[in-house]
């Protein structure tokens, strides 16, 4: 389903996506050396729960998947990129962490994550990671325009990520989202200009680039959802939601 949202539920996705960024910058803040993953679990549930929102992942339940999901956020760390299922580690110095976070407020949802080393002194390979899918962002963010097509966004985005010289997995991308977090259309972390649906104001797009450092092969771990590198290399990922406007793309998911 590809679903065209009204101004109404645009100003409500607003809402959303706010309440999305502003959370993740309060986990960022709080995820320290020691931190353990389920403690940043039940910050992210009492967040959502202050905020009259509901989780989008505590009842996911997709064919990929192992049943319910039954956590609040996705923290993957270091080699693990997507679907990171909440379990008991304390985080160490020098931990890459990518917090992935999917709520609804009023009816919409919204999606966005985040990469940052935790402690001191981040690798300059990390650094490099989280930047080069952070520019990617950024670059189908321009892309998005009405009339552009999905192919133009993903290949914005593949173009930065290839360019940085990391493999691109196809297999896990961005989607349209709206009134439940995941949606047709697929896009794609890279691809060819001009093919695809065209963009029209009204639709939300969660877009979502990620890499590993030498692979673009994934491997799912013993927990069922957590999805890893293929040779434990590491990984990062950045996300917003954005709303296609009559004047472009408006990013949702930034704290205001």
């Amino acid at each position: 389903m590809i679903e065209i949202l009204s101004p109404s539920e645009v100003a409500r996705a607003r809402d959303t996506g706010a309440l999305v960024g502003e959370i993740l910058q309060a986990l960022r803040r709080r995820a320290t050396v020691g931190t353990n993953l389920l403690q940043i679990d039940r910050w992210a549930q009492a967040m959502i729960l202050d905020a009259g929102a509901q989780s989008c992942y505590v009842d996911y339940a997709p064919s990929f998947g192992r049943g319910p999901f039954g956590h609040y956020v996705c923290t993957a760390v270091n080699d693990a990129v997507l679907h990171g299922l909440p379990h008991d580690y304390a985080l160490r110095d020098g931990d890459l962490l990518t917090l992935d976070l999917a709520v609804s407020l009023r009816g919409i949802a919204a999606d966005s994550a985040i990469s940052f080393v935790v402690g001191g002194s981040p690798a300059a390979a990390d650094v490099a990671l989280i930047e080069a899918t952070e520019r990617a962002l950024a670059a189908g963010v321009a892309a998005a325009r009405p009339g552009a097509r999905i192919g133009d966004l993903s290949h914005a985005i593949g173009t930065v990520l290839t360019g940085a010289g990391y493999p691109v997995n196809t297999e896990f991308g961005g989607h349209g989202i709206g009134s439940t977090m995941h949606q047709d259309p697929h896009v794609a972390n890279t691809g060819r200009p001009g093919r695809g649906y065209p963009l029209r104001p009204g639709l939300l797009l969660a877009l979502e680039p990620w890499v590993m450092a030498d692979t673009d092969r994934i491997v799912t771990d013993a927990d069922g959802w957590t999805l890893r590198s293929a040779t434990g290399c590491r990984t990062a990922h950045s996300e917003h939601t954005i709303a296609i406007t009559d004047d472009g793309a408006e990013i949702l998911t930034l704290p205001r």
